[in-house]
This record gives C-alpha cells, sequence and structure tokens, in this order.
C-alpha cells in the first residue's frame, strides 16, 4: 500500500498554500467566514477531483476504442447538507460528448468502466455519498 501525504502551509486569515504533483495552490474562504477569497474553497476540489479522475479514464479508454472524440465535458452536481458539517451525500457526473459517428455502446462502456473499476476517487467517494451518472451524446 502507498502512502501519499500533503501539506497545507496557513499563510494568513484563512488562506493556505499547498503544492499538489509540483503545483502551487491556495486554498481559501468566502470574505463572509474571514477568508479573502485568494482560491478555491476546499469542498468544492472534491468535484473537481472527481470530474478530473473519471474524465481521464474515459478519454484513455475511448482513444484505445479509437472513438472520434472533438469535445468532452465532465460535470459533476452535488447535493450538500444544509447542517454542521455541511457535506455531501450525492453527486451526479454528467458526461457530454461531441464528436463523428460516436459508438453509443463504446461510449457507456468507458463511462462504466471508470465508475466501476478504475477511478479512485469514485470508488472513495462511493462509500460515503450516492453517485449516479448520466451520458449525453451529440453526433455531428
Amino acid at each position: 500500500m502507498d502512502k501519499i501525504s500533503i501539506q497545507a502551509d496557513w499563510l494568513d486569515g484563512m488562506a493556505f498554500e499547498t503544492e499538489v504533483n509540483g503545483h502551487k495552490l491556495i486554498i481559501d474562504a468566502d470574505e463572509k467566514v474571514g477568508g479573502t477569497n485568494r482560491g478555491p474553497r476546499p469542498k468544492p476540489l472534491m468535484l473537481v477531483a472527481l470530474a478530473g479522475c473519471t474524465g481521464m479514464d474515459v478519454v484513455s479508454i475511448l482513444k484505445k476504442m479509437r472513438e472520434d472524440v472533438k469535445k468532452f465535458r465532465v460535470s459533476v452536481e452535488a447535493l450538500q447538507t444544509d447542517d454542521h458539517p455541511k457535506h455531501y451525500v450525492e453527486m451526479k457526473v454528467i458526461y457530454e460528448f461531441w464528436g463523428n459517428n460516436l459508438n453509443p455502446e463504446n461510449v457507456n462502456k468507458a463511462v462504466k468502466l471508470s465508475d466501476e473499476k478504475y477511478c479512485g476517487v469514485s470508488a472513495a467517494y462511493r462509500k460515503g455519498m450516492k453517485l449516479t451518472h448520466e451520458v449525453i451524446i451529440h453526433n455531428e
């Protein structure tokens, strides 16, 4: 088992700086709670992590299937509790494809493989919340 770690160094106010894979990132809070809006909030980055993880899987799989994808968008919608600690209880991943004669069976297979086998983010999130997805194909 690999041990992965990050450090987040407090800058001031509510801002922290971290480095991920050699890229610096500042996370901060909204001004209403003492931040200065110098960077994204931590929780929405959970949605980014899911979109990136599954998106990379799907692109890789569809390239191997030789599907002619011209444009691809991954959107993630989340439902958050109203009470503290506010947390996500459900996420929906929307995969939207544009291309020439895309085979719906291959597209759905790529999404399913990412969802069920390859994406470690969705595997972890599924243990704590409901995950669903939708596939939209625009053949040009």
